[in-house]
């Protein structure tokens, strides 16, 4: 993609669309993202206000208890709600925390690819290294798994100009950095296709857990106000709604209970579809988008 003024698809309001009808009817598409990370010891982490020295053990620590304990607390809590997860992966994960990929596959959840490591994010690397960067991501991910990933979601949800068209080379078919809309919709790559899928920052324990200090009780009640509006909205035209999260955040002991309240809540609603990024997109696609 060159720079340019609006990004690689149409601007299309919401009201101004076809109608979206989900499998038997549902009006909302709920989608649980697991973001699962490594933080390698010997590189920074990038934070908001700058990083502190290497070995960075506080911020470090706080990351790899999620890979050793949170994880598998949001994993029994998706299968008691008979929910798929579909985890954003570090590749370097495979190599760190092996035990975790495999019992994502056991479970069954999608994989999509998300950069090597959250330490290095695509516009902080030498430009000419990206490629080769996003490609060995998705390799070693299919190496070790023995399915290559459909869906992209960059680390900090960071892009380069470039990065759409890498995507589009390695067979990405949906990416999840663009937090623009409350359907998928189609971008034009160069005259391929690829697909936005409705991701949240909002809706997300990084930003409302760190940085608006809110309790799991606040982080319940935004749950479900969004569900509420989505879900009412969703009997004209479906809606997606994604909840983004991170194993050393809400896996902790004191937070994991409002993901599991939330879940009951909404999953008590008829015409409530839990899926995986490539469920939702494979069913808009044949469903006829266009672009």
């Amino acid at each position: 993609m060159q720079p340019q003024r609006y990004g690689p698809f149409a601007y299309t309001p919401i009201n101004d669309r076809p109608k979206i009808t989900w499998p038997n009817g549902a009006r909302l598409a709920l989608w649980i993202v697991p973001n699962v990370e490594f933080f390698p010891l010997n590189e920074a982490i990038p934070l908001r206000g700058g990083s502190p020295p290497v070995p960075d053990i506080p911020n470090w620590s706080q990351r790899d208890y999620g890979a050793r304990v949170g994880i598998f607390r949001i994993m029994e809590v998706l299968s008691r709600h008979g929910i798929r997860g579909t985890v954003t992966l570090n590749s370097e994960v495979c190599d760190a925390y092996p035990q975790i990929v495999e019992e994502i596959m056991r479970l069954d959840w999608e994989i999509m690819g998300h950069n090597q490591s959250n330490s290095r994010i695509l516009n902080a690397i030498p430009a000419e290294a990206e490629k080769d960067v996003i490609f060995d991501a998705l390799e070693r991910i299919e190496a070790f798994t023995g399915k290559r990933p459909k869906g992209w979601l960059g680390a900090g949800l960071i892009e380069t100009w470039k990065t759409l068209d890498y995507l589009a080379d390695a067979g990405i078919t949906y990416v999840a950095d663009w937090v623009n809309d409350d359907q998928p919709y189609l971008m034009d790559i160069g005259g391929r296709q690829m697909v936005s899928i409705p991701y949240s920052r909002e809706i997300n324990d990084i930003p409302q857990f760190e940085v608006h200090s809110r309790t799991p009780e606040e982080f319940d009640q935004m749950i479900r106000r969004q569900f509420d509006i989505l879900y009412r909205e969703g009997e004209e035209s479906g809606r997606v709604m994604a909840i983004c999260i991170h194993p050393f955040l809400i896996g902790l002991p004191h937070r994991i209970g409002c993901l599991d309240t939330a879940l009951e809540y909404i999953t008590g609603h008829d015409g409530v579809w839990c899926a995986t990024g490539s469920e939702i997109i494979d069913h808009y696609l044949v469903a006829g988008a266009t672009f």
